[in-house]
C-alpha cells in the first residue's frame, strides 16, 4: 500500500522558485513588486468607489470659497474626494505592508483595504445626524471623521489580542483539520469578486480570464531571453496590459456609447475621473480630514469588521506561509502579526482611509501563480504603493483599470488560495466519518449562512437583524456575512468538542503540534526571527 501513494504529505511546497529568505535579480524583483501593486489597486479603487459617494463625496474637481492672495482673491482647488481617498488608502497600505513584512510575521502578505468594514461603515453613513447634513462636500468630512474616531477606538482589540498573546493561546484550538476549511473560505468566500464582477463587462473580462489561464498554465515553460520563464512571472501583468490596451480602443472607438451606466462605468477606461481629480503631488498626513469623532455606537460597531479581518488575516496568513515555502506562523508570530495589524487599523483611523485594513488575498494568490515567495518583493511593492499615492498623477493612470479587468485576476487567485487551504487536509485522516462531516459542514455553512445575511443586507437597511439598536444589527450582520469567520466558528468547535481525545492523529495534531511554539521547529527562526536582532529585547515563546 506504501508503494502505491506516489504524494506523501510534505511540510512544504516544493515547485516554487523562491522562498520567502530567497530573493530573484534586482530586476526581476522589482517588476515582480509592481505587479504586486497592480493587483492590489483593484480593492484599493473599489472600496472608496462604493463608499465615498454614499458619504457625499465627489470624484470632480471643486473649488473653496475665495482666498485672499498677492493677486487678488482666488479660488482653491479641491482635488476629488475619491481620489483623495484612495491616495491615502494607498499610502497606509504601504507603510501597513512594509510594518508587517518588516516587524510583524514577517510573511510576505500585502496589507491592504478590506471589504468586511463595509457594513459597519454603512450604517455609521446612514447615521441621522450626519444625513441631515445638506451640504454633500461637508456630510462627507463629517462621517469621515465618524470613520476614523470609530477605526481608532476599534483598534484596540486587534492590539490587545495581538500584543497580550491572547489570540495566540486561542490559535491553540486550531488544527490542520479546523484550518483547512477556514483557509479555503478566505478565498471561496469572495467569490461575488470574480466572475459575477467580471460579468459587469465581458468583453474585457472572459478575454483577462483565457489569458491569465493561457499564459500562467500553458506558456509557462516558454523562456524568451536568457532562459527566463516571462509568462510564469508575469502573468498579471502581461495579460493587463494587452487588456487594457483593448479596453481603451473599445472605449476610444464608442464601442459604449449607448449603453446602460453599469456598463460604462465597468468597461469604459475614461469613466473613473481619477486622472483629472488626481493632484501631482500630494502627501497624505494623519487628521487630514480634521479632528476625529467618537460615537460609541459606531465603535462598537467597527469592532465586528476589526475581529472578521482578524480571521481572515490569519486564514491568509497560513495561506501565505504554505506558498512562501516556510512553517506555519507559531503562535507567538502570529499573535505578533495580528498586534501589527492592530496598528495598521489605528494608523487607517489616523489618516483616514475610509475603512480598515486586512491582508490582501489576491496578492497572497499571486505568491503561488508566480511561484515566488520572496519577501523582498513584497517590501518593494510597499515603495510602489506610498509612492504613487504621493505622485497622484501617476497613480491616478493604473488605478483607472477597469474593475472587471482585475475580476477576472481574482478568479484564479482567489481559486488558489482556496486550493491551498484545502490541502491543510493532506495532514489529516479523510478516511474518518468525523473529519469528513466536520470538513463539509464548515464549507457549506461557511458560504450558505453569509449569502443568507448578505441576500437581506442593502445599505438603506439594516439586514437580516434588525433591532432598535444600529449598532447591534451592524455587529451581527457584520460577523455572519463573513464566510472565514462562520467557517472559523463552526470548525474550531466542532473539532474540539466531537471525540477530541480519541481524533488527535485524525485530526492531525501530530504534525501540527510541534508549529505552536516558536522553539518547536528549527525552521521557525529562519523564517520568523525579527531583523537588526530585535529578538533580544522581544524574546519569542
Amino acid at each position: 500500500m506504501a508503494d502505491i501513494i506516489s504524494h506523501p504529505p510534505m511540510d512544504q511546497l516544493q515547485d516554487l522558485e523562491y522562498c520567502i529568505d530567497s530573493n530573484p535579480p534586482w530586476a526581476e524583483t522589482i517588476i515582480l513588486a509592481f505587479q504586486n501593486y497592480i493587483v492590489m489597486l483593484g480593492t484599493s479603487v473599489m472600496i472608496p468607489s462604493v463608499l465615498v459617494p454614499a458619504m457625499g463625496g465627489t470624484d470632480e474637481l471643486a473649488f473653496s470659497e475665495m482666498d485672499v492672495c498677492l493677486d487678488g482673491p482666488t479660488p482653491s482647488i479641491l482635488f476629488g474626494d475619491k481620489a483623495r481617498v484612495i491616495q491615502t488608502l494607498l499610502f497606509v497600505a504601504g507603510i501597513n505592508t512594509l510594518l508587517q513584512a518588516l516587524f510583524g510575521t514577517r510573511l510576505p502578505a500585502v496589507v491592504g483595504g478590506s471589504y468586511a468594514y463595509v457594513v459597519p461603515i454603512a450604517y455609521i453613513i446612514s447615521d441621522t445626524s450626519l444625513q441631515h447634513i445638506t451640504d454633500g462636500h461637508e456630510r462627507f468630512i463629517q462621517t469621515m471623521r465618524a470613520i476614523q474616531g470609530a477605526l481608532i477606538v476599534a483598534s484596540s482589540i486587534q492590539i490587545i489580542l495581538g500584543y497580550s498573546q491572547v489570540w495566540g493561546l486561542f490559535s491553540r484550538f486550531f488544527s490542520p483539520l479546523g484550518m483547512a476549511p477556514v483557509v479555503g473560505l478566505v478565498g471561496l468566500g469572495l467569490f461575488q469578486r470574480g466572475f459575477p464582477a467580471l460579468g459587469n463587462c465581458v468583453e474585457i473580462g472572459i478575454p483577462m480570464l483565457l489569458l491569465v489561464i493561457g499564459s500562467s498554465q500553458y506558456l509557462k515553460h516558454v523562456r524568451l531571453s536568457r532562459n527566463f520563464p516571462i509568462f510564469e512571472r508575469f502573468p498579471v501583468l502581461i495579460c493587463i496590459a494587452f487588456v487594457w490596451i483593448y479596453a481603451i480602443i473599445l472605449t476610444a472607438s464608442g464601442a459604449y456609447r449607448e449603453k446602460r451606466v453599469i456598463t460604462q462605468i465597468s468597461c469604459r477606461t475614461d469613466r473613473a475621473n481619477l486622472i483629472s481629480t488626481a493632484p501631482w503631488f500630494k502627501f497624505p498626513y494623519p487628521l487630514q480630514w480634521g479632528p476625529p469623532t467618537f460615537s460609541a455606537g459606531h465603535s462598537f460597531a467597527m469592532m465586528s469588521a476589526v475581529l472578521v479581518s482578524m480571521v481572515e488575516s490569519t486564514g491568509a496568513y497560513k495561506a501565505a506561509s504554505r506558498l512562501a515555502i516556510a512553517t506555519p506562523p507559531p503562535a507567538y508570530v502570529l499573535s505578533r502579526g495580528i498586534g501589527w495589524q492592530g496598528i495598521g487599523i489605528l494608523l487607517d483611523g489616523l489618516f483616514g482611509t475610509g475603512t480598515g485594513s486586512t491582508v490582501s488575498v489576491e496578492n497572497v494568490g499571486l505568491l503561488g501563480l508566480t511561484r515566488v515567495g520572496s519577501r523582498r518583493v513584497v517590501q518593494i511593492s510597499a515603495g510602489f504603493m506610498i509612492f504613487f499615492s504621493i505622485f497622484g498623477k501617476f497613480g491616478a493612470v493604473f488605478a483607472s483599470i477597469p474593475f472587471p479587468i482585475f475580476a477576472a485576476s481574482y478568479c484564479v487567485l482567489y481559486g488558489l488560495v482556496a486550493s491551498v487551504g484545502l490541502s491543510f487536509l493532506q495532514f489529516t485522516n479523510m478516511n474518518c466519518m468525523r473529519n469528513l462531516i466536520i470538513t463539509g459542514l464548515s464549507l457549506f455553512l461557511g458560504i450558505s449562512i453569509p449569502q443568507f445575511f448578505i441576500e437581506y443586507w442593502n445599505p438603506t437597511h439594516n439586514g437580516l437583524v434588525h433591532t432598535n439598536a444600529g449598532w447591534f444589527n451592524a455587529f451581527l450582520n457584520t460577523i455572519f456575512s463573513s464566510p472565514a469567520t462562520v467557517g472559523l466558528i463552526v470548525a474550531v468547535f466542532l473539532d474540539n468538542t466531537i471525540e477530541v481525545e480519541r481524533s488527535k492523529k485524525d485530526r492531525g495534531m501530530p504534525w501540527w503540534v510541534k508549529f505552536r511554539t516558536f522553539r518547536g521547529d528549527n525552521r521557525n527562526e529562519e523564517f520568523y526571527t525579527l531583523p537588526f536582532n530585535l529578538n533580544r529585547f522581544f524574546p519569542p515563546t
